[in-house]
């Protein structure tokens, strides 16, 4: 294989998202829906490589499941049952991003009252990144929690099918820092956007990433995309995933395992959504400070050869914001002219305002 470097081109992140707000509204979103939707998926191109595919590339392919009412957009978020720490919610196939935001607000309103409030969504779909319900909790002074099921794509531990999905975790703390400490991960070592990625730029990939579908190790991102996913720390992640599917669609009454994403119609897909009250345990500002002595902990630490510094989790991501807000969000050239085809097609005339081809080999 030889590497391979994708053109790119920057954008100002203003035009995105005002471009993404009027596509989606004129995609039939309420307004409401598409101010979180799209203030989403700009969040994910702010914070994430390309490759994880979380961002505006997904804005066709969401509007094609909406013109097919493959996903209610006006779908009411419907509180089942609560108690003052609790609830159980139904997005009635609505969008997974608004639903599960909906109840992480809900979430940290019960926080504030009970210390910590727990929301678990059934019948949702995709929800994006994790780190953008997590996220909403520091905001409160709150950690925030995030959970989901997805697709099987990752294969038990020992076998070679998949039956459990990337199911990521987001978790977010408030800090001093300027940033809150945030893990977004998921429960798969790589999914299969950055293995398209690989394959694009001709590079090999780690063998722990993925099997063919014969069950063999492989480093070939081709074959890879055609087998399961394994699962972080070998038997480990395979063990989050199953918990995290308990945790959200079994004990919420949705799907779990082979069931979200089966039918095109009805994804089945669950949430759990936790806020934590900081000021139940403490005054805030005395935890940011307690976070900030944690942090400095971790980062005086002696270097291992070929590292520069140790960062704290969400620190790399909250850099890549600081850079991409100023000199522009990086969109595939296929991806930028696709999204002016699609405003096309719909009639928007919003622009894209471009600020050059992306030359920061870091993304």
């Amino acid at each position: 294989m030889t590497d391979t470097v994708i053109p790119m081109t920057a954008v100002t992140r203003e035009s995105l998202e005002v471009f993404v707000y009027d596509v989606l509204r004129a995609m039939g979103l309420p307004e409401e829906e598409a101010r979180i939707f799209g203030g989403a998926l700009v969040f994910s191109e702010l914070r994430f490589h390309p490759g994880h595919g979380q961002g505006v590339k997904k804005l066709r392919r969401y509007g094609d499941r909406f013109a097919r009412r493959l996903v209610d957009t006006s779908a009411p978020f419907e509180v089942v049952k609560e108690s003052p720490a609790l609830a159980l919610a139904d997005a009635h196939n609505g969008i997974g991003t608004v639903a599960a935001t909906r109840a992480m607000r809900l979430a940290i309103e019960k926080a504030k009252v009970c210390g910590i409030g727990q929301v678990v969504v059934r019948n949702s779909t995709h929800f994006g990144s994790s780190a953008v319900h997590a996220c909403l909790g520091p905001e409160a002074g709150c950690i925030g929690i995030a959970l989901t099921n997805a697709g099987p794509e990752m294969a038990p531990w020992g076998g070679r099918e998949g039956v459990v999905g990337t199911n990521p975790w987001g978790i977010a703390v408030p800090t001093g820092l300027g940033f809150p400490a945030v893990l977004d991960i998921a429960l798969t070592t790589a999914g299969k956007g950055m293995m398209t990625w690989h394959a694009r730029e001709g590079r090999k990939i780690p063998l722990d990433w993925a099997l063919t579908p014969e069950g063999e190790e492989t480093d070939d991102p081709n074959a890879a995309m055609a087998g399961a996913l394994l699962g972080i720390g070998q038997y480990k992640g395979y063990g989050l995933a199953f918990m995290t599917d308990v945790l959200t669609g079994v004990i919420g009454g949705g799907g779990y395992g082979l069931t979200p994403y089966a039918d095109p119609a009805k994804w089945d897909v669950s949430h759990t959504l936790l806020a934590v009250d900081v000021e139940w345990f403490m005054p805030l500002q005395e935890f940011r400070q307690r976070m900030d002595d944690f942090a400095a902990m971790c980062r005086s630490r002696a270097l291992r050869p070929g590292f520069s510094e140790i960062l704290i989790p969400g620190e790399q991501e909250a850099r890549r914001v600081a850079r991409k807000s100023t000199a522009g969000i990086p969109l595939e050239n296929p991806v930028l002219e696709d999204l002016r085809a699609l405003a096309a097609e719909l009639g928007v005339r919003t622009g894209i305002a471009e600020v050059g081809p992306w030359l920061d080999t870091t993304l």
